[in-house]
């Protein structure tokens, strides 16, 4: 797959699935994300997505690697679209 194709698959699914935060953001929390019948249709490597669009500024959220059950609070933001 291409990555650029499935960061921008990510910014789909974030807008559908998140919630504007008091910046304005869209923000997820990644159980939210991780545990929706869509995304685990669409994404082979969450985790992986979601580092490629951290490195190219398009989403932040805290740490470097999400797990499930251990990670499911972390708010992913959308940085841009």
């Amino acid at each position: 797959m291409n990555v650029a194709h499935e960061v921008n698959l990510l910014v789909e699914e974030i807008e559908r699935l998140g919630i504007k935060n008091a910046e304005g953001l869209t923000s997820v929390k990644f159980g939210v994300l991780f545990n929706d019948d869509r995304c685990a249709n669409i994404f082979e490597a969450l985790v992986g997505t979601l580092r490629a669009a951290k490195r190219k500024k398009i989403v932040t959220f805290d740490g470097e690697l999400l797990l499930q059950g251990v990670h499911d609070n972390v708010d992913i933001v959308l940085l841009q679209k």
